[in-house]
């Protein structure tokens, strides 16, 4: 799978479901945290900053309140997502993506309640991420079933695997197929394994994808 080399500015499905944060470190009692991909906010133990509760901090893992629920990260982790619970119920059967510089439609998505950034690719014939997409989300790839890649650099090993459930927007879709790639991708191809559920409309720099099952 060849790299793909893209200057894009990253857009977000409308409307945005939930607020994702991240750690950035500590200071001291603080902890400096990222909500929603802002600038770091040192906030300190007992202090809540948009509506995230610092509880406590211990060394460079960190527990945090939020969204009534208790969650400890550690400095670096993913970021985690508030309203993003496997026992949350959706409803919705459409997805608006607006195209950014390029023509090409990127997104936030999860995949198993973890976030990602998704590029729509109508040609990848499934989901495709990388391994080290994979690691940060705790995919556990190397139990899927093991294939052979074609990438510039050759043949090579990847791994397919079934994705529990994948989110864009309201719309969440379980059990798609996904490939496990060792190279470098900017982004998580959104492919046909998820495409191919919705009834696909583009208008010029706009797509709307329309649930079919």
């Amino acid at each position: 799978m060849k790299t793909l080399c893209l200057a894009a500015a990253l857009l977000f499905a409308a409307p945005v479901w939930a607020q994702s944060v991240a750690i950035n470190g500590t200071l001291g009692n603080k902890a400096l945290l990222i909500v929603d991909g802002g600038f770091p906010k040192a906030v300190a133990v007992g202090e809540v900053h948009k509506g995230i509760k610092v509880v406590a901090i211990q060394g460079e893992q960190i527990t945090l309140e939020m969204g009534g629920k208790r969650v400890s990260m550690r400095v670096g982790d993913a970021p985690a997502s508030v309203g993003s619970g496997a026992g949350e119920q959706l409803s919705g059967n459409r997805v608006v993506l607006a195209a950014g510089p390029g023509g090409h439609f990127l997104t936030d998505g999860q995949i198993n309640g973890r976030v990602v950034q998704f590029m729509v690719d109508t040609g990848a014939t499934t989901i495709a991420l990388s391994v080290a997409d994979a690691k940060r989300i705790g995919l556990n790839y190397q139990n899927g079933q093991t294939i052979q890649m074609s990438t510039a650099n050759g043949v090579t090993q990847g791994w397919r695997v079934t994705l529990n459930t994948v989110r864009v927007g309201d719309v969440m879709v379980s059990g798609v197929d996904a490939v496990v790639s060792p190279g470098s991708m900017p982004y998580v191809l959104l492919g046909n394994s998820f495409l191919s559920r919705f009834q696909m409309t583009r208008n010029n720099d706009q797509m709307v994808l329309e649930r079919r099952f």
